[in-house]
Order: C-alpha cells, then structure tokens, then sequence
C-alpha cells in the first residue's frame, strides 16, 4: 500500500473509532479544510471541528471505501450516520472527499457531498423546501462557524 493511502485509511479508521487525535495527526500544520458547511477552515480549526463533530455525535457512525491515490492526491468516499443533534432527526450523509498530500500529511482535504440531500434529512420541511437556496446554507454555514469558535474558547 503506498504511504498516502495508507494514511487515509488511518485517517478514516481513528474515524471509525472516535479517535480524533489520530485524526488530527494527519494533517499538516498548515492544512485546510472546506465542505458546505464548514469552509476555509485552517489546521487548528479543522483539528477542532473533527474533535467537536465525534465528542457530540453520540451515535455517529462511519463508513468508507474506494481509497485511490496518485501521487501527492488521493480521494476516498464515506458515509456518515448519525443524529442531527439540532433536529433529532437521522441523517445519512454520503461524501466524497478529495485530499493534497505534503511530506507524509494532509494538507488540503475538501469534502463534497449533497447539501439538499442532507438539509432535507437533517432539517426536515425546512430542509426540503429551503435546501437548494443560498439563504440556508449561509445560514446552516454561519451556525457551523459559530459551533465551532465556541467550542475553540470553551477549550481554551
């Protein structure tokens, strides 16, 4: 197995277990991190925001396969399970994620997935009918920032 697949697999199975100090080993200390809700995030925030996403997702469950690399890229898909923790409501987020490679760490890592597929699961009524516009997804995105800087000061 080549060193850049072999680190996603780790990444993803400390992800598996709840283990987000190995996941946060992996990245680079200057890594990025951006999906629809949580964008530009830097090394310290994307640390943080693995560690808030697992202490809060008391039933969060992952999946993962299709690990490729090429070089310093690579991709893998997983499937989050979890309960939305503002609704109650069940979410099955399926993702893919695409990562740049620096030295043996992730230094870019984007995560793509359906934001209407999952507001719609997440949200419910709101979700179905607002999930396609700007206005929720500035909104889900504004909430998300807010989470994680009270989460970054409550630690500090």
């Amino acid at each position: 197995m080549k060193p850049n697949e072999s680190l996603i697999h780790h990444f993803y199975t400390c992800f598996k277990n709840k283990d987000f100090k190995g996941m946060q080993a992996c990245y680079a200390d200057n890594a990025t991190f951006s999906d629809a809700a949580f964008r530009d995030l830097n090394a310290e925030q994307v640390r943080s925001m693995w560690e808030m996403l697992i202490k809060s997702g008391k039933d969060l469950r992952v999946e993962y396969n299709h690990v490729q690399t090429d070089g310093e890229t690579g991709t893998a898909e997983w499937v989050a399970h979890y309960t939305f923790s503002a609704t109650g409501k069940k979410v099955v987020n399926r993702i893919k994620a695409s990562f740049i490679f620096e030295n043996g760490k992730i230094v870019q890592h984007e995560d793509h997935f359906s934001f209407y597929k999952w507001s719609s699961q997440a949200l419910g009524l709101p979700g179905i009918l607002l999930g396609w516009t700007n206005f929720l997804k500035n909104k889900v995105r504004k909430r998300a920032a807010e989470n994680l800087r009270l989460y970054m000061a409550a630690r500090n």
